[in-house]
């Protein structure tokens, strides 16, 4: 039985949009998908809308008659500034402004661990540690979970930010052991995140159930989500083609892996 009327996915033609928009159809009479180009075949439960994020009054348009946004679009990686403000943080504003004047109820954001990747890994800290953004693409992340929590304070929008590490078809280096979240896993986090019962603000770590654990996730217990996948399969395999890398090195100290050691996206190459 669905719960919702209309889910909006942003990013929805990307590597976790795509995965969100077959396994969030149970959820939703409706899924409105979100991109820049056109879908092409839609079954019979979708619609489209397509525009850029950082158009203002067509992203506030794209959100009419949704009751949850799942947010997913923006700058994918580190890239130039102009991309990250204008797609990850002014496009998060408009999406959020759609939500406060179409009375959206709920959001879930795709953030990141790169919005806490300067955390050394022994600290295994919790979902409250401070923010430790690793690049301007982890600050374009700590800039909507600060807005998200503003649009539950003052407007009442309940929002799920999810600080997703390393979602892959399978993992594929050494850090990957143990930041990985199988598409699986990714899917049952967004939609545990829609089901649950209240959420307020929260943030959640997205990580499978792998042997090795950086983080605590205990402060997100009340989203009902259990990982059901693990790293551990793809071990050896992993293990037989990556090198052990050196343990001082910035990617290897830090939740935010090779990110730490990038340098600004806007300085030309020597």
């Amino acid at each position: 039985m669905p719960q919702y009327e209309r889910i909006l996915i942003t990013g929805a033609a990307g590597r976790l949009g795509s995965q969100l928009r077959k396994g969030l159809a149970p959820l939703a009479k409706t899924i409105r998908l979100a991109g820049r180009e056109p879908f092409g075949d839609l079954a019979p439960h979708e619609e489209e809308a397509v525009f850029d994020l950082a158009d203002m009054e067509a992203t506030i348009a794209a959100t009419k008659d949704c009751d949850a946004i799942v947010h997913f679009g923006g700058a994918p990686l580190e890239c130039e500034w102009q991309t990250i403000l204008d797609s990850s943080i002014r496009g998060s504003y408009h999406i959020y402004e759609g939500a406060r004047k179409h009375g959206v109820k709920r959001v879930i954001y795709a953030s990141s661990v790169h919005a806490i990747g300067y955390h050394e890994i022994e600290a295994h800290i919790g979902v409250d540690a401070p923010v430790r953004p690793d690049s301007l693409y982890g600050v374009s992340k700590n800039f909507v979970e600060s807005l998200s929590r503003l649009y539950w304070d003052k407007f009442g929008i309940e929002t799920v930010c999810l600080r997703i590490f390393s979602s892959f078809p399978e993992p594929a280096d050494r850090r990957m052991l143990w930041s990985y979240l199988s598409f699986a896993d990714c899917v049952r986090l967004v939609e545990a995140s829609l089901t649950a019962p209240r959420v307020g603000h929260t943030i959640s770590f997205g990580i499978s159930n792998n042997k090795l654990k950086m983080v605590d996730n205990s402060g997100a217990d009340h989203l009902g989500f259990i990982p059901q996948d693990s790293a551990e399969p793809f071990r050896a395999a992993v293990e037989a083609k990556t090198p052990v890398p050196d343990p001082n090195k910035p990617s290897v100290k830090y939740l935010g892996g090779w990110f730490c050691e990038l340098g600004h996206p806007d300085d030309k190459p020597a």
